[in-house]
């Protein structure tokens, strides 16, 4: 049974930063994501790693202030997010088991999900 668990999330002021966790068991999938979803918003790929080679994709709403990283061995999953704003108030979720395209940002893409953990981000 996956399991995938999030932490990390609070309150912060716009411009500053947050490193969200995601501790993930019962398997070790080596393409991973997170995705958020703010209120009255679908929800939307932020972020994706194929955590073998390395490789990366972002929203482009994102880029330049996110970064994805994970460890297949340790089964880990991180978001460094820096100069927050408050548009990227939202629930964010980390995601695994990709159907189809390795690094989606697709919601429907991805088969496992953790409960959230919750962003917000004052101005």
């Amino acid at each position: 049974q996956v399991q995938l668990v999030e932490s990390g999330g609070g309150s912060v002021q716009a411009g500053e930063s947050l490193t969200l966790s995601c501790a993930a068991s019962g398997y070790s999938y080596r393409h991973m994501a997170w995705l958020r979803q703010a209120p009255g918003k679908e929800r939307e790929g932020v972020a994706a790693i194929d955590r073998i080679v390395r490789t990366t994709n972002y929203a482009d709403s994102v880029k330049g202030r996110f970064t994805i990283s994970g460890d297949l061995a340790k089964n880990t999953l991180y978001l460094q997010m820096n100069n927050l704003k408050p548009e990227d108030t939202a629930m964010y979720y980390c995601a695994a088991g990709v159907i189809s395209t390795e690094l989606s940002l697709k919601g429907s893409e991805w088969t496992y999900w953790g409960q959230g953990t919750q962003v917000t981000v004052s101005s």
